[in-house]
């Protein structure tokens, strides 16, 4: 019984300090400057009376700026997250079930090679990249944001699909086969469909990372192809940070990838099990 009420108490903290700072975003996107500058408030009507001057300037003075952030954002991230997931499935695969040599490299090599590439940080290869695109006419533009982003996310995507294709069983692949299935059939038929949580889960992750990415869009792009990011950036100014607005344009940037979340959740338990099924 005391071991119950310790594991309740330990949710009931961990579900306060993380659901707090989304609590504090929602009441201080209808406060006033004033009200956020001056003692902290909490309770709506009761410490502060609620204003909708950030929703406004959301919803009217910068409707064109956040709207085309928002479809660049979307176009970027989720063609970036679904290039990305197709290739590590395929490379996934195969390092899971065709064995590769080349001099002294091995399957656990090469699989260690994708995941090499994400060791370097952001900032020392940057530069790399903006002269690449300059000379490729690819700055401030949506298809160079994707390629930057899809090269990001498959070092992660296929060690997340080597894992996942790792946990089918090889005897359903064989018994297919005897069946006379092709190889295409055992990989779209059989493992693929076992394998869906992990397709899920690289598609949310290279999303994920793909919305949230700041330090490549604000080099790379300049005004045509920005991003929610840079426009979060963009309210804090040289007269101090503007928290309303700011609350506000973070609330809109948390529903796509949280849409998507509960879209794909029951993807997650029920891929398990399809696959064997058929």
């Amino acid at each position: 019984m005391k071991a119950r009420w310790i594991t309740r108490t330990l949710l009931l903290v961990a579900a306060f300090v993380t659901l707090f700072p989304l609590y504090w975003i929602v009441i201080t996107s209808f406060k006033t400057q004033l009200d956020i500058g001056v003692t902290p408030t909490y309770l709506p009507w009761v410490d502060f009376m609620p204003t909708l001057d950030g929703w406004r300037w959301l919803l009217s003075e910068a409707r064109s700026d956040v709207i085309r952030a928002i479809v660049n954002s979307l176009i970027v991230s989720g063609g970036s997250a679904v290039i990305a997931t197709i290739l590590g499935a395929g490379a996934g695969y195969g390092l899971t079930r065709f064995q590769y040599r080349w001099r002294f490299w091995r399957n656990d090599d090469i699989a260690f090679w994708f995941i090499s590439q994400r060791m370097l940080p952001p900032v020392a290869i940057v530069l790399a990249f903006f002269l690449m695109f300059r000379y490729l006419s690819l700055l401030d533009t949506r298809l160079g944001l994707t390629i930057a982003y899809t090269g990001f996310a498959i070092p992660f995507t296929v060690w997340i699909m080597r894992d996942a294709f790792a946990q089918v069983p090889l005897e359903l692949e064989e018994s297919a086969g005897v069946d006379g299935a092709s190889a295409a059939n055992i990989f779209f038929r059989i493992s693929l469909p076992i394998a869906v949580p992990g397709l899920v889960g690289s598609l949310l992750f290279a999303f994920v990372f793909a919305w949230n990415e700041y330090l490549f869009a604000l080099m790379l792009t300049f005004q045509q192809a920005t991003t929610v990011p840079l426009l979060l950036a963009s309210r804090i100014t040289s007269f101090g940070a503007q928290w309303d607005q700011l609350s506000a344009l973070t609330l809109t940037n948390l529903i796509p990838a949280a849409v998507l979340g509960i879209m794909l959740e029951r993807f997650l338990i029920r891929g398990r099990t399809e696959g064997s099924l058929k």
